[in-house]
């Protein structure tokens, strides 16, 4: 799932990067033990074969403020550590699926805290008593595994539990940044006492994000890798209720790595106003109908339109799960939409058209270089995303194996880019839409804006539908009518079909910043697009509160 994060401001930040210095010490005393350990263990029955240890410097800031004061404040440093041990060989080891209970998304050991300072014989004695018991934790479910595979039918997909990637070294460069709270509190609460006068929005917030980390990876195969991530957010959240009880959130958003790409706040400013005035318009607009029909989705609307329905379709650790649908793992080669769209993931990638874009990484969490991937080409698709988990036809990582702190990697998006090679101006699309809209003998076609999230069903046990969660919502008439904001849709399907229906794209690129939940943890991604044109969607009605409006005006 994505979830939009809101953020934007001018910030101050100062360089926390104190153990650039002693970096080379952990490295030294890691390495020392991991050897250590690995020759140790050679005589063991079940010996390891492959060791990680995953080292996160965190720093984490979290300030909301509502009605012009701080409503609360966090503010965190952390260092952990995730070891993830490896018992048996690439071909069958412990992580393998136990058919019947799914995968096991978590590390021998996750999220261990550790001192911040190198401390040698006390990091040793954590690593020594960590990874012993990791490796008693493999062996275990190595067993269990083994027993799995003698007792059940012979599995689809017999592709190695690992891939042998050569082994890198790489040292990014950056620093942990951190927010000046004294900076920021201020501004926030100036913000969110712009919607104090309107007695009608019943809750609404200014809130900042703020998350900086470092993060080191030694591996056994000799792979080191130090990366940074900085991510700085603004969350821009104001909701109310129509009349028949129907709750209306509206929210904006920014993101960016770096102070002087993030707006000011005479920017935000006038970006609440304009969402004053759109929810004032959504609280007081009509009702959606079930419809069936043309669409015109925004340019952000179809990044979270790709990234629910088809991102993560195609995050190959998921056709080897005997349990998920697998949409695309016989059609590779196949046409699976329009030859005039190509689908890439490109973590390399920092920019679109000077906008941030949150998917950007150097080097995976399983120590593989950053890649582009062209996914769908002139329509065909061709490649999945890979972690190092393979797959059958797909035997190697192609850089997309990420994690949060506390979880073992598996393949996740990045940056997804839908590019179009023949396109339009929106306004002729809207006239496109027209002709479509009659001569399916509707009134009007629908065109989403702005949308919150969605999710997707990808269990092959239940129906694979998707729900794309629309909040701006305009019915583009036929005869010409002005365009009319209404409320109350998701927007539902299924991926093939719908993929099969779009007909045209627009000349514009818009992308939409958020953090994507899964399996393993957050991660930040981005998903841009050019507007899109569907010639058959539907769209449900959306879940409405019971409840009625408060029976007292606001204090």
């Amino acid at each position: 799932m994505i979830y939009a994060i809101v953020i934007s401001l001018v910030l101050f930040f100062s360089n926390l990067d104190a153990s650039a210095q002693t970096q080379p010490k952990l490295n030294q005393i890691v390495k020392s033990e991991l050897e250590r350990f690995m020759d140790s263990m050679k005589s063991q029955p079940n010996p390891p074969y492959y060791i990680s240890y995953y080292f996160a410097d965190n720093r984490n800031t979290r300030i909301s403020s509502a009605d012009g004061v701080l409503k609360s404040k966090y503010i965190d440093s952390s260092r952990t550590l995730d070891i993830q041990v490896r018992v048996g060989d690439y071909k069958f080891d412990n992580t393998h699926i136990i058919r019947g209970s799914g995968f096991d998304f978590t590390p021998s050991i996750g999220r261990l805290e550790l001192p911040f300072n190198d401390d040698e014989q006390t990091l040793r004695n954590i690593l020594w008593l960590a990874t012993d018991k990791a490796y008693k934790n493999a062996t275990e479910r190595y067993e269990k595994a083994l027993t799995n595979a003698k007792v059940k039918v012979k599995e689809d997909d017999t592709s190695a539990d690992f891939s042998f990637d050569k082994p890198v070294k790489i040292y990014g460069k950056g620093s942990l940044l951190s927010s000046n709270p004294d900076k920021i509190i201020p501004i926030l609460n100036r913000l969110s006492k712009k919607f104090e006068p309107y007695k009608w929005i019943y809750s609404a917030n200014v809130s900042f994000m703020g998350d900086s980390r470092k993060k080191i990876l030694i591996t056994s195969e000799g792979t080191e890798t130090e990366s940074y991530e900085n991510y700085f957010y603004i969350f821009i959240n104001a909701s109310t209720k129509a009349d028949d009880g129907m709750d209306i959130p509206l929210y904006k958003s920014y993101f960016a790595y770096n102070p002087d790409s993030l707006p000011s706040e005479e920017v935000i400013a006038k970006d609440i106003d304009i969402l004053i005035t759109q929810i004032d318009g959504l609280r007081n607009a009509p009702l959606a109908e079930t419809f069936t029909g043309p669409a015109m989705l925004s340019g952000e609307a179809s990044g979270v339109f790709f990234h629910e329905i088809f991102g993560h379709r195609v995050e190959g650790f998921r056709e080897k799960d005997p349990s998920a649908s697998q949409t695309f793992k016989k059609m590779v080669g196949e046409k699976i939409l329009p030859s005039f769209i190509d689908v890439v993931f490109d973590p390399t990638r920092k920019y679109m058209d000077h906008t941030s874009l949150a998917g950007f990484y150097d080097v995976d969490d399983e120590g593989v270089p950053a890649q582009r991937v062209d996914v769908v080409k002139d329509g065909i698709f061709k490649n999945f995303l890979m972690s190092r988990t393979p797959i059958e036809g797909f035997d190697h990582s192609n850089g997309h194996g990420r994690k949060a702190p506390g979880y073992t990697p598996v393949t996740r998006q990045s940056n997804l880019i839908v590019l179009a090679d023949s396109t339009m101006p929106v306004e002729n699309m809207k006239n496109k839409l027209r002709e479509i809209a009659k001569e399916q003998g509707k009134e009007y076609g629908l065109y989403f804006t702005v949308v919150e999230g969605g999710f997707t069903f990808i269990d092959r046990t239940i129906p694979n539908a998707f729900n794309v969660m629309p909040l701006v919502v305009y019915k583009i008439y036929v005869d010409g009518r002005p365009d009319e904001l209404v409320r109350g849709v998701d927007l539902i399907g299924t991926p093939l079909t719908t993929f099969s229906n779009i007909v045209a794209a627009g000349n514009d690129m818009a992308t939409f910043n958020g953090v994507c939940g899964a399996e393993s943890g957050g991660v930040p991604v981005s998903a841009s697009s050019p507007t899109l044109l569907v010639s058959r969607i539907e769209v449900q009605k959306k879940y409405k509160s019971q409840s009625k409006p408060p029976i007292l005006p606001a204090p």
